[in-house]
């Protein structure tokens, strides 16, 4: 026991999320970031395998692509899982300041994450990195309002078919 709770509570994720049905926020960052981890190694160590091969010399082509692989997909993931802790710790941060989850705070924390991820860059860069993540999370916010608009349609609910006057039941 510790400090009145239970250790077994602690450690255990809360079940229920929020109103979008994705865990509640200390939890989202985590899972988030794991995600971000595993796709960013993943989706590295091929395109790392891929350039690693193609950059060997003949015959020993396996070689240099799990060579790249080990050695550089594991900073590919760091990349990722860097870019969602500071993605999802502002989102969260603005579900908590601004009381709802909308289209706009994925936008605003891409926003964030650039200009955070550049502030060695200067003013003038962070700006321009900040408008890259807002302008690529605008991007993907709108593709998926239109794609919930589009699958709302079949959602809608229909009126039944009444029979006609002159036509028998069967």
């Amino acid at each position: 026991e510790y400090m009145g709770t239970s250790l077994n509570t602690m450690a255990t994720p809360p079940q229920h999320g929020m109103e979008s049905g994705r865990d509640p926020c200390p939890w989202r960052i985590l899972d988030d970031t794991g995600v971000a981890f595993a796709m960013g190694t993943l989706g590295g160590g091929f395109f790392h395998a891929v350039k690693g091969a193609m950059n060997a010399p003949p015959g020993m082509r396996s070689s240099g692509a799990v060579s790249a692989v080990r050695l550089r997909s594991p900073v590919t993931g760091g990349a990722f899982a860097t870019w969602m802790v500071l993605f999802s710790a502002y989102e969260c941060a603005l579900v908590q300041l601004r009381h709802k989850e909308d289209h706009f705070n994925p936008i605003i924390s891409g926003f964030f994450t650039g200009c955070t991820l550049a502030v060695r860059q200067g003013p003038k860069n962070m700006l321009k990195q900040g408008a890259a993540g807002a302008a690529v999370l605008a991007i993907f916010e709108g593709v998926a309002i239109l794609v919930d608009r589009s699958l709302a349609m079949f959602t809608r609910p229909q009126q039944p078919q009444l029979p006609m006057a002159g036509t028998p039941d069967r």
